[in-house]
């Protein structure tokens, strides 16, 4: 009975073997970075049953594999926080669990913070190209890599869109000759689209064209932010861009998918349907 502890481990990590160990993005200096590397550190702010880290110096993705049924789809979820923390569960682990159950291997980023916006963008590049790179170890299709992003991580995924192409960072190694592009992009109560003059779009979201990945866009018409989504999706459908948008009544900013939030209940239906009908569409 003295290893009845050590069973009871050993069966929470299988039951939770999902889940891999860290995937760290850059083997040496971290571009542009002042701090030495360490691991995130929680944030004072841990209200609302969130978990909340801060001053990340050592970017990573961690990935969840889906137990059953992968369908060769992956996607890098990217949280939220204001670029000051990481929602890590909220609007991350428990974002990539669902994306788990419909058959995508998810990679949750944590991205640089606080206020180290290009910083976050590279990391988010240097991610998608990793996975890329490492395909085959996760048995996905490196076509197929997309991207979903909350609040100011929305923001990174928006930018994504537009500067995939854009060389943000010194060459690494072999794996940054491949594209970081998006085969897809969610865009979930997003900030920041629309910091140009007088509300207008972002000028850094300003390239949107035949190139940008098919797009879908949720927001809440109540989120102080919620002009951010109209201006967005009104410039991918002036440049014909693929796009689905949802602009519902209530739910306010920050929600997740946690339910109790008519928001957080509408947007996860919304995208099945949308992922199933346009980027699904050769899985059965």
């Amino acid at each position: 009975m003295k290893y009845t502890g050590i069973f009871t481990v050993l069966l929470l990590i299988a039951l939770n073997s999902n889940a891999q160990t860290k995937t760290y993005l850059w083997p040496g200096a971290v571009p542009g970075e002042t701090e030495p590397k360490h691991e995130p550190v929680l944030a004072a702010n841990q209200s609302g049953n969130v978990r909340r880290t801060t001053n990340v110096t050592n970017p990573a993705i961690l990935a969840f594999l889906p137990k059953a049924s992968a369908n060769g789809y992956s996607v890098v979820v990217c949280p939220g926080g204001g670029y000051e923390t990481l929602a890590t569960d909220k609007e991350g682990s428990e974002i990539a669990q669902w994306f788990n159950k419909l058959g995508f291997t998810a990679f949750v980023l944590e991205y640089r913070t606080p206020n180290k916006r290009l910083g976050a963008l590279q990391d988010l590049q240097r991610a998608m190209r990793i996975i890329k790179s490492d395909a085959a170890k996760y048995k996905i299709d490196p076509n197929k890599v997309g991207v979903i992003g909350f609040s100011a991580g929305a923001d990174m995924a928006a930018k994504l869109n537009s500067e995939f192409d854009v060389a943000t960072y010194p060459v690494v190694d072999a794996k940054d000759n491949l594209s970081c592009k998006a085969a897809f992009s969610m865009i979930i109560y997003p900030g920041y689209l629309n910091d140009g003059p007088n509300k207008t779009l972002t000028p850094e979201l300003a390239k949107l064209d035949a190139t940008t990945p098919p797009t879908f866009v949720f927001q809440a018409a109540d989120d102080g932010s919620g002009g951010s989504s109209v201006t967005y999706a009104a410039a991918l459908q002036k440049a014909k861009v693929p796009v689905e948008f949802h602009l519902v009544p209530k739910g306010g900013h920050g929600y997740g998918m946690r339910p109790g939030n008519p928001a957080a209940e509408a947007w996860p239906v919304y995208a099945e349907t949308w992922l199933k009908a346009n980027i699904l569409t050769n899985v059965k």
